[in-house]
This record gives structure tokens, sequence and C-alpha cells, in this order.
């Protein structure tokens, strides 16, 4: 029996534990049996239990119990999400895979893409990959920051843009769960933004949802990814949102609505996964970086520089132009994305399975 330990996000969104099942699946396919994964949150600081991350208690028990160690996927490279002990890293016996890792800038209030206050260090991004056997970066601009700083990463994408590959538990459907339009929303004052930006949200929330009711989007619902999201969708009068901490619930209300409106990467990326029509407005690297990663940066929308309105009315006239671009995507960039993701897992995989000695 094989235990693979795996440290990744374990904070309120969502999204995290969708980045998970698609990692699960990846992991699964390259061991071709079955394996354990045991996961450990990347930072105590949103957990009520001691161990988390890369430090000595967490390492000690990778070494006596595990086969190897996963970091990953999520936005580790930044937002203090990873805490890292290096002596403890040092002292690892087991191979380690950096998988679909980000690190990204932020529009400061000139616009301008700056660094987060909170990064990851140059010194620490460097012990954390030259620690690892295999590394796979999320996006192109964390891939091209690595390279720069002559570390060996690989270019892998999100493994939710696959996640329809996987068994799909999905909860039975009703009609309380179908929708004619979703709109994954964010609290403003949790973005990275400047204040501008953060106070027109809500005027841009409700000329969108008049903007669909234009073109007979009737049933409309905000889809809050974090519980923090419920006080800001709460305050919107005579708007119902949805709200759960169950993956595969929250992977059924995407793939119940025939349009997804999003602030959001891990609905948008679903979304393409499950062919659900999206329109992506992006506010920072992050997200601007990965939907231009997966060949789609002309769709995105800016939401810092560009008028966010006018913008979806027009992806609204050109979902069409959607669906053939993504018909094209399939069979060259993401495909090469998934060969990324498959190829370095099986690596990992035959590093964990080869005979000591």
């Amino acid at each position: 029996m094989i235990n693979l330990y795996c440290i990744r996000p374990k904070g309120f969104n969502i999204g995290n534990d969708v980045i998970y099942l698609g990692l699960n699946h990846f992991v699964r396919s390259a061991f071709g049996e079955l394996v354990n994964i045991i996961t450990l949150p990347a930072t105590s600081k949103y957990e009520t239990h001691k161990k988390a991350g890369l430090t000595a208690e967490t390492i000690y028990e990778v070494n006596q119990f595990g086969n190897g160690l996963i970091v990953g996927g999520g936005n580790l490279y930044e937002n203090g999400e990873l805490e890292i002990n290096p002596t403890a890293l040092k002292a690892l016996e087991v191979p380690l895979m950096l998988f679909s890792l980000a690190r990204g800038k932020i529009f400061n209030r000139r616009q301008e893409l700056v660094d987060r206050t909170d990064v990851m260090t140059d010194e620490r991004i460097t012990l954390l990959n030259k620690s690892a056997q295999v590394s796979v970066s999320r996006d192109k601009a964390t891939y091209d920051y690595l390279r720069a700083l002559g570390l060996s990463t690989v270019l892998g994408g999100c493994p939710t843009l696959f996640i329809h590959e996987m068994p799909q538990h999905l909860v039975p459907s009703s009609e309380k769960d179908r929708t004619d339009a979703l709109i994954s929303i964010r609290q403003p004052n949790l973005m990275s933004i400047p204040i501008e930006p953060q106070y027109r949200v809500r005027d841009d929330l409700l000329r969108i949802i008049d903007l669909l009711r234009c073109f007979n989007y009737r049933n409309i619902k905000f889809l809050c990814h974090d519980r923090r999201d419920i006080p800001y969708a709460s305050s919107f009068t005579g708007m119902e949102y949805f709200y759960t901490e169950d993956p595969y619930v929250y992977l059924t209300f995407l793939k119940n609505t025939r349009l997804c409106v999003t602030y959001r990467l891990h609905s948008f990326l679903p979304c393409m996964a499950f062919d659900i029509p999206a329109i992506k407005i992006s506010y920072d690297q992050r997200a601007l970086g990965m939907v231009e990663t997966i060949g789609l940066g002309g769709w995105n929308i800016n939401m810092v520089k560009d008028n966010i309105v006018e913008e979806v009315r027009t992806r609204l006239r050109s979902l069409g132009d959607l669906a053939a671009m993504k018909t094209a995507l399939r069979s060259s960039t993401w495909s090469g994305l998934r060969e990324a993701l498959a190829s370095s897992c099986a690596r990992f995989a035959e590093m964990v399975t080869k005979p000591a000695g």
C-alpha cells in the first residue's frame, strides 16, 4: 500500500476542494493502483489543530509513514498560505512533487501589476523547488518567474480544466438547482485591488443582472465560493444565492446552469470542462495569467481596466465564438497542458514506486 501525503490549501474557498478533486484524478491515474492520499493543511491559520505546512511535525510524520509528498495545488507561493521550516524540509526522505502552484501579482492604485506584500520570498521559492523532484507551475506567469530564478519547472495549468474526466459523483438535481445564469461573486473587500474598482462592484453586479434579463436569462442566482461572501450576497434585495461546502454539490450547481458569469477562476475552469458557457471577470494576475495560459486571454475581462458591463454585453453576443475557440483549444493548448500534468504525475509515481537501492 502506498501512502501519499498532500499539503494543500484548506481555507474558506471551495475552489481549493475542486482543485483537490482534480489532483486526485491525475495522481490516482498515474499510480494505476489504490493509494492512500493523506491531506494536511498548508497553514494552521484557518485550522484549530497545530499540524500544518512543511513543518518539523509534518515532515517527521511523512518520513515515518509516507512514500511520497505532494504540495498543491493552489496559490501557495503567496498569501502566506504555506508554512515552511527550512531545516525540516532538508530532512525530507521521500520524493516531493509541487503540483499546479501559482504566484501572481496584483494591481496597485496606478493600475500597475506589482508583487503582493505577502508573497513568498525568492529564497523560499528556490528552496522549495530545489527540494522537489517534480515542479508543475499552474500558469505562464508563474512558470516564467521560476525559470527566471533558474529553477526547473513545467507548465501544467490547473487540473480543474479536466474535471469532467473524473467519475462524477454529482448529487441528484432538482428544478431548484437549475438556473438560467449563475454569477460567481467575491466579497469586494477581499479583492486585492484599488478602492475605486472595489466600490464599483455592486453597481456592476446590478447592471449585469439587468443585462442578463435583457438577454432572456430569467432565473439568476449568485454562487458563493466562500462563507465570507454570504453577507455581501445577502445585501442584494431579491437575489437568492447558493452556498455549499460540498465540492460535488458545487459542481452540480455549475452543470445545472445555462451560463456562468464569474469573478472566480475555479468556476470558470470547470465550466470550460463541462462545456457550460462562461464569462470571466478577472482582477489579478493569477486569473488573467491562467485564462491566458489556456488560450482564452482575449475572452477575459480585466476588472480594473475594462468597462465590465459593456464587455459582458459583447461576450453575451459572442457565446458562439467561445464554443468555436474551445473546440480548437481542446486538441492543441489544452491537450498539451493535460499531457504535462499526466506526465509529471507519472514521473512522480515512478520515483515513489522505485525499489530502494
